[in-house]
């Protein structure tokens, strides 16, 4: 008996049919070598005119930011359609070139190809900024003459580019708003956003109020705006008031509370949290570290570790910033150990990070270390090394580090100058200072802001020409604030100068009528001088504001914090042992006799 032979499928599969499957999903290819071999195998079988194709083609290599590749494809189209010009429009929003993007707008008009409802919310995309304000103007004219104003979707996005454009532009965008029918709660939420990026609360809140439908974009949006604005008791009630939350809304509150200074209620809401993300963590291990708590920062980014999170660019960078504001070296160098131990490919704004952190806690070694291991150095690299420089009175160090800057190619900016000038001040280089104070525009088209004219007075006073500093102030193109007149007042000080002192007090009185700490300052002056009578008469205008000058505070961190030491301060848990240590100094000194020079 003859068995059968088994019966097998056909070998053949269709090319086309394969090649219809690979381009399918051509536009989430990200592989740079896959999409050169799909773009040969479109040119091998002419479907380089394919209106469905290209677009996808183009879209890919926008979204490896290989522009110059999407331009090739776009040019080699005949007859391109309104879907592939608005493909192309926003690639060049994509790729940050609105200019580009104008230009096609144009060349679409030049072809007469008619514009659909995507191709201006592509475009006001690109519009971001006061300066676009007229250019979003522009946009709104060609909107109403081609009718495309009962889309709902073309006046959101006009609403959302005027609100970007300052406190004109959210204007504008709330006259669309008002005129606009059919509005969604997209345009709702846009509005509420909008007024509330121009200080508008109240009305924010009243529109809020007015929603017709809310969803969790529409609670989460205003409950920012009340925990920016540091009205956490609104906040709280509101957050208590929605009817549903999720990790954006807790993570707002702590924000907000953290910000404040809360960290009892932030760490309350924490525990609380149903689910966290790397957000919350960071959020809350930065807000610790920011208020100098550093055993509550360390237990919460080793619990964050633990719980399988590594944190991102963004998470090091903050918890990093606010070691750096509050001196928290200990738990800087935690998180620079671990991304070393996770071996984390460090982007030039995380070491960036670390240099700015270590510099302001004092390490300049590590800091120096950083910088110059770094492969790839932005002009944020040498603004945050000159000034680690110059802070700690490495002025030459600083000035030499400058030059060098500039000899590799970067062109200093206004952090750089303000750098600078504070090298020159801490070194004592009072020429060299105002040399490059009047460079600054002449050299580098930099003008002089109120920092810059802040650190020459500065420089200028410690180095005894307080005539020449007086004349800076009062030539000056802006207003001198506090700090530039408390700046001369010290300068007064150091020099005994009784005279501009009275005159600088006069202004600071002005701006300050609150702050006695500027009569202490008087007072000691003519102390100094043996003006007692003068004395007397500033502490009995000082005890007539009504307050008392703040005390001055040491800082000084161990392992489980910051800790701050006031003057009579006995709040310390361990301040019987520390008077007790000082008393014994105090014996010490008085044996060798020595005595030191005190001003009352």
């Amino acid at each position: 008996m003859q068995v059968p032979t088994q019966i097998r499928s056909p070998a053949f599969v269709s090319t086309r049919r394969l090649l219809e499957q690979k381009l399918s999903d051509l536009h989430n290819c990200t592989n740079p070598h896959h999409l050169t071999q799909l773009h040969a195998l479109i040119y091998k079988h002419n479907l380089h005119q394919d209106p469905f194709i290209i677009p996808k083609l183009l879209t890919s290599y926008s979204l490896r930011r290989n522009i110059s590749s999407a331009l090739k494809v776009f040019h080699q189209v005949n007859d391109p359609n309104v879907h592939l010009f608005n493909t192309m429009i926003r690639a060049h929003i994509h790729n940050n070139q609105p200019a580009h993007a104008f230009d096609t707008f144009f060349l679409m008009q030049d072809y007469g190809v008619r514009v659909d409802n995507y191709t201006y919310p592509f475009l006001l995309k690109g519009c971001v900024g006061k300066n676009e304000l007229n250019l979003v103007k522009m946009i709104h004219t060609h909107v109403l003459k081609h009718g495309f104003c009962a889309d709902v979707y073309v006046p959101n996005a006009l609403i959302d580019s005027y609100c970007r454009c300052g406190v004109v532009g959210v204007e504008e965008g709330w006259k669309v708003f008002r005129w606009m029918e059919g509005k969604d709660v997209v345009s709702w939420n846009t509005m509420v956003g909008g007024l509330l990026k121009a200080n508008r609360l109240g009305d924010a809140r009243q529109v809020f109020d007015e929603m017709p439908e809310r969803d969790l974009v529409s609670w989460n949006t205003v409950l920012d705006g009340y925990a920016k604005a540091g009205r956490l008791d609104e906040a709280f009630e509101l957050f208590e008031r929605m009817p549903e939350r999720n990790v954006v809304s807790w993570s707002t509150m702590l924000s907000g509370y953290s910000k404040a200074g809360d960290m009892d209620m932030a760490r309350m809401l924490f525990d609380k949290m149903p689910v966290k993300n790397l957000v919350s963590w960071t959020i809350m291990i930065a807000g610790h570290a920011g208020k100098g708590m550093a055993k509550e920062a360390i237990e919460l980014y080793e619990r964050m570790e633990e719980a399988g999170y590594r944190p991102d660019d963004g998470a090091i960078i903050s918890i990093l910033a606010a070691c750096a504001e509050s001196g928290l070296l200990w738990l800087g160098k935690l998180v620079h150990q671990s991304i070393k131990r996770n071996k984390y490919q460090c982007s030039t704004l995380v070491e960036n990070a670390l240099i700015d952190m270590y510099a302001k806690c004092g390490s300049l070694n590590k800091a120096l270390n950083i910088f110059k291991a770094m492969r790839k150095k932005d002009l944020v690299s040498w603004n945050a090394m000159i000034h680690g420089l110059a802070m700690h009175g490495h002025g030459s160090e600083a000035l030499d580090l400058f030059s060098k800057m500039k000899q590799e190619g970067f062109i200093p900016d206004k952090v750089t100058f303000v750098g600078v000038l504070c090298a020159c001040t801490h070194g004592g280089y009072v020429d060299e200072g105002i040399q490059y104070f009047y460079t600054m525009e002449r050299d580098y088209g930099v003008p002089p802001e109120i920092e810059h004219y802040g650190c020459v007075i500065d420089l200028l006073g410690r180095g005894g020409r307080l005539q020449e500093a007086f004349r800076l102030v009062r030539t000056m193109p802006v207003e001198p604030n506090v700090i530039i007149w408390g700046a001369l007042l010290g300068a007064c000080r150091l020099y005994n100068a009784v005279e501009l002192a009275q005159d600088v007090l006069e202004h600071l009185v002005k701006l300050e009528p609150q702050n006695a700490g500027n009569y202490s300052m008087l007072s000691n002056i003519y102390a100094a001088t043996g003006n007692w009578a003068g004395v007397a008469d500033v502490r009995l205008k000082m005890k007539n504001t009504g307050n008392e000058k703040p005390s001055g505070a040491s800082l000084i961190e161990l392992e489980d914090g910051v800790h701050e030491f006031t003057v009579k301060n006995a709040t310390h848990p361990a301040s019987d042992k520390i008077y007790q240590m000082v008393d014994g100094l105090s014996g010490h000194i008085e044996k060798v006799d020595y005595w030191p020079d005190v001003i009352y």
